[in-house]
């Protein structure tokens, strides 16, 4: 068993974000994709092999320095979190691979920036303290202010700009928070958090429930739950395709960290602050929901539509967070790669559509046919059936599975004709939008298809990549659905948890 793993999905993206920039890779456009490419498929194949490790050998635990907690860094691998480092790190070897069609060249330093994006999207998986999970949140949320305005123009800056005030001041509120839960627990190991959480008395507890209720409003912020969810459409509508299919993980670190936060530490054995934030959760879940299928219904471009999708999957996760059981927090995980790879596929198509339909892009509107309508067309098809629900594929399995953990839920009878609903409208929207681009067109711009590019075969490997990503999660249901199972079992068994990771010392 190889210790050192753990810590290479984010030395490997760390050390390819600088060597992307050095010689003979900074002015080498060839070489740089080629080395953007090969490491990025490197940091995948030791994701996958550190998911496969602790699946064998349970959780893994590194201490960098050799410092145990709660005074040095601990890096904590989970079922859980192993999963989430390969699906990123997959998803980034698939946007590479996009990218060098390209659009790596509209700006600069490309491919570095998302290398450093993947180690912070990596590292907040990965660590067991609260206070480097604000310094990886920093690391992948500078990265992505870069990528955003690449290749961009004065919408796209606006928008940026929007995205990094937010987000600033969330950063500011998440220190708070910290300094708030270190002043009561003196330490911020997310173990030791949870052990002294429940011996806290008097006026300590309400500082922790402040401390706690303040990180609820910064995870809110960084996985766009309403209302603070306002800077997603425009921000991921606006940036290039490519990159908004790498932002498709981003909200899902928001979701994860309220998956650690309000189950580890304010979870079951929290004593009075058990629980604080599952009835924010739940009404915040909701409208969530609500606000995106709104935005959904409203859209007018392809863009736009996938944006308020993805505010769609995180109403719905954060729903099955509150609920606060196995069974949900299993569901849960299914959906959320589920819903990450259907959309990443969506971003992509949308980019896709808009080229080769000229100055209509990707609106929803009669304009030139497509060139590769076939292509497309079933690409489309397959990504829109799973992201509405349909069966066979994995979004009619995920959305089985998070209705029946939340049938007994205390608010059950709220989601279940409300989530249907939604689904519903989604299942307009996106149809409507399919057959608006592929089969209305304007015959006086026919003409136009001659002058199209065709896809670039970097580009439609990628999207096949992600494509086929809905009908393999249906055909491995079976075994995926008992990996959930496994991790979230791992995730609420809090003695296992505590024990483990206090015990790390490496």
């Amino acid at each position: 068993m190889n210790q050192h793993l753990i810590f290479l999905p984010v030395l490997i993206p760390m050390l390819a974000g600088v060597l992307l920039l050095m010689p003979p890779f900074g002015k080498s456009k060839s070489n740089r994709r080629i080395a953007s490419v090969v490491l990025s498929t490197v940091t995948f194949l030791v994701s996958l092999a550190l998911l496969f490790q602790v699946h064998e050998n349970g959780i893994q635990v590194y201490a960098l320095g050799d410092w145990s907690a709660p005074f040095g860094i601990v890096l904590v691998a989970d079922p859980l979190s192993t999963l989430l480092v390969s699906l990123t790190t997959l998803l980034g070897v698939v946007c590479i691979l996009y990218a060098c069609a390209g659009d790596d060249e509209k700006g600069s330093f490309f491919h570095s920036l998302v290398h450093f994006l993947i180690l912070g999207v990596n590292g907040a998986f990965l660590t067991g303290d609260a206070f480097n999970l604000f310094v990886f949140f920093e690391v992948l949320l500078i990265a992505s202010y870069s990528l955003l305005m690449h290749g961009g123009d004065k919408k796209n800056t606006r928008a940026a700009l929007h995205y990094v005030i937010m987000n600033l001041v969330g950063s500011a509120v998440f220190l708070i928070a910290l300094g708030i839960l270190y002043g009561v627990l003196g330490t911020l190991n997310m173990a030791d958090m949870a052990q002294k959480v429940a011996l806290l008395q008097g006026d300590d507890v309400y500082l922790a429930k402040a401390g706690g209720l303040l990180l609820l409003v910064v995870f809110a912020l960084k996985g766009a739950l309403l209302p603070l969810h306002l800077w997603l459409p425009n921000t991921y509508a606006t940036a290039m395709p490519v990159v908004a299919a790498l932002f498709a993980i981003m909200t899902k670190v928001g979701v994860y960290s309220m998956m650690r936060v309000y189950t580890l530490i304010f979870g079951e054995e929290a004593g009075e602050l058990s629980h604080i934030a599952q009835s924010w959760l739940w009404w915040l879940a909701l409208a969530t929901i609500v606000m995106g299928t709104i935005g959904v219904l409203a859209s007018k471009n392809l863009g736009k539509l996938v944006a308020n999708l993805v505010i769609v999957s995180v109403g719905t996760l954060v729903a099955l967070v509150a609920v606060q059981t196995v069974e949900a927090s299993a569901a849960a995980i299914y959906y959320l790669v589920h819903s990450t790879l259907v959309t990443a596929a969506l971003f992509m198509l949308a980019g896709l559509i808009a080229e080769q339909r000229e100055d209509v892009a990707d609106c929803i509107a009669a304009g030139p046919p497509v060139l590769q309508p076939k292509l497309l067309g079933f690409c489309f098809l397959i990504a829109g059936i799973a992201v509405i629900g349909m069966p066979p594929l994995s979004g009619f399995i995920g959305k089985v599975w998070l209705l029946k953990a939340t049938l007994s839920a205390e608010y059950g009878m709220v989601f279940w004709p409300l989530y249907l609903l939604a689904s519903l409208a989604i299942l307009v929207a996106v149809t409507k939008a399919g057959s608006t681009v592929f089969w209305h067109y304007r015959s006086e711009l026919t003409a136009e298809v001659a002058k199209q590019k065709s896809i670039h075969p970097a580009q439609i490997v990628a999207l096949i990549m992600l494509t086929v990503a809905a009908p393999l999660l249906s055909v491995f249901a079976g075994p995926l659905s008992e990996y959930a199972i496994g991790a979230a079992n791992q995730l609420h068994d809090f003695n296992s948890n505590i024990s483990m990771i206090l015990a790390g010392d490496l």
